[in-house]
């Protein structure tokens, strides 16, 4: 089929809808906190943000309570100047690179292109992307959209998982192909389905299905089918962000080296990636000659979004609304309901011998299709004292930490994008889950004190 019919049919197939603006975080209809527990909530997160023992460059955070929301702050500096130019402060508009948050939203707008009948979890993916890919020890198991989606395809980081659009994705998966080199992407423990290995590589892959199905550029295509729809002004190319988003992205940073890796807390802030204070980011090489479905690993499905604690939210209230965003006649339905339902359900956990998978001692105790589960147990609970069960994703990357954690059925949530850290978070483990220290501190009083409701005892 050739690229521009393709594209036609993709937009048939998923109808046309007219973009909407999204909807203000202030909703009159939102019940506010009391001033004393915002300003208790305000106090308490900006003594975590400026901690000398774990400062942080930025926070921006979100609590939504009963599907509407109740608070939003932004802690810190987006841009530090190190006294050669001017501190930018964030704000609660500040688009951050959100890491593997990413994942899901990569998801969410993969599950558009199933419920319009252009992709099956369970068919082998080599009929999506047009070539055959197999783990070639175990060259009979096909290898699904599930199984990449839930971490179990025995696909593996150890070969990398990003390349320029010059690569194609075939000369690098394909044994023999001129870049497989050893083969260290394919794992010989486990063949498809049968072992859970966290797995960055799966979503280049996902990407790039997307991409020849549609007969669209990743970054493009998630824009038609996520992000415009929802009135959200974010993207995987930062290249192609309007110039007031531009402006508003947060730099990342660490007080680490970003090549011999030495923490100096006593030292400067160090940009670690998204600083366009000299010169706006450069579109991906080779983008004008690049033909979708090649390789959209360069726009990162796995981590690239760039995107705002705020919209994060408007994304969240539309999970919990079963898929429509907006309230009443003026809702646009973006999922059906058994859709949400169907990516959100449980399809991993594991088992108490760990024969099934890799945790990483327990930050990954379950899955479902492009999500993470937090279950409320010892060990693993996202709030001091238990009580938040959830779903949705955690990101780490170039000094973001970043969570977005829903519980659905209640309409209770948090979103927490920290811009980067003094020290190093791996110094300072939590005391109830796998997270940092600071992490658990966050969730804990967002959720106290923003969605419990005011007056419950913490």
């Amino acid at each position: 089929m050739n690229e521009r019919r393709r594209t036609l049919l993709g937009m048939a197939l998923l109808g046309a809808v007219e973009p909407l603006f999204a909807a203000p975080l202030s909703s009159p209809s939102a019940p506010a906190l009391p001033p004393d527990v915002r300003q208790a909530l305000n106090a308490e997160l900006a003594a975590i943000a400026n901690d000398p023992a774990m400062q942080l460059a930025s926070l921006s955070v979100v609590a939504i309570r009963a599907g509407q929301p109740v608070y939003e702050q932004a802690f810190g500096r987006r841009y530090i100047g190190n006294g050669l130019l001017p501190d930018q402060p964030a704000t609660p508009a500040t688009l951050y690179r959100i890491a593997s948050i990413s994942k899901m939203m990569t998801t969410l707008g993969l599950m558009r292109l199933v419920e319009a009948g252009r992709m099956d979890l369970d068919a082998d993916v080599s009929g999506y992307l047009g070539f055959t890919l197999r783990n070639p020890h175990f060259p009979d198991r096909a290898i699904t959209l599930r199984t990449l989606l839930t971490h179990t395809s025995s696909l593996r980081d150890d070969g990398g998982y990003s390349w320029p659009l010059s690569t194609a994705l075939k000369d690098v998966l394909v044994p023999g192909a001129p870049l497989y080199g050893e083969g260290k992407m394919w794992t010989k423990r486990a063949g498809p389905g049968q072992y859970f290995t966290y797995c960055n590589l799966g979503w280049g892959v996902i990407g790039t299905a997307m991409e020849r199905v549609a007969g669209e550029r990743f970054d493009l295509l998630m824009q038609r089918v996520l992000l415009q729809p929802l009135g959200i002004v974010a993207g995987y190319n930062a290249s192609a962000l309007p110039p007031a988003a531009l402006a508003n992205l947060a730099t990342l940073y660490r007080k680490r080296t970003t090549d011999t890796e030495i923490w100096n807390s006593d030292g400067p802030w160090i940009a670690q990636v998204d600083d366009y204070s000299s010169k706006p980011p450069a579109p991906p090489a080779g983008i004008d000659r690049y033909v979708p479905g090649a390789n959209a690993t360069a726009f990162s499905p796995t981590g690239g979004l760039r995107i705002s604690a705020r919209d994060m939210g408007v994304i969240m209230r539309m999970l919990m609304n079963g898929g429509v965003h907006g309230d009443g006649r003026f809702g646009l339905r973006l999922l059906r309901q058994d859709t949400v339902e169907r990516m959100f359900a449980r399809q991993w956990t594991i088992d108490a011998s760990g024969s099934n998978g890799d945790s990483l001692n327990g930050f990954f105790p379950a899955w479902g299709l492009g999500n993470a589960h937090f279950p409320d147990r010892p060990g693993l609970a996202l709030v001091e004292g238990g009580g938040f069960e959830a779903v949705g994703h955690s990101g780490d990357a170039y000094g973001l930490r970043s969570i977005f954690a829903a519980d659905l059925a209640h309409g209770n949530g948090v979103i927490v994008l920290a811009g980067g850290t003094s020290s190093d978070p791996e110094l300072q483990k939590g005391r109830h889950s796998a997270r940092a220290r600071y992490e658990e501190r966050i969730l804990t009083a967002l959720y106290r004190r923003a969605v419990l409701e005011p007056g419950t005892a913490h």
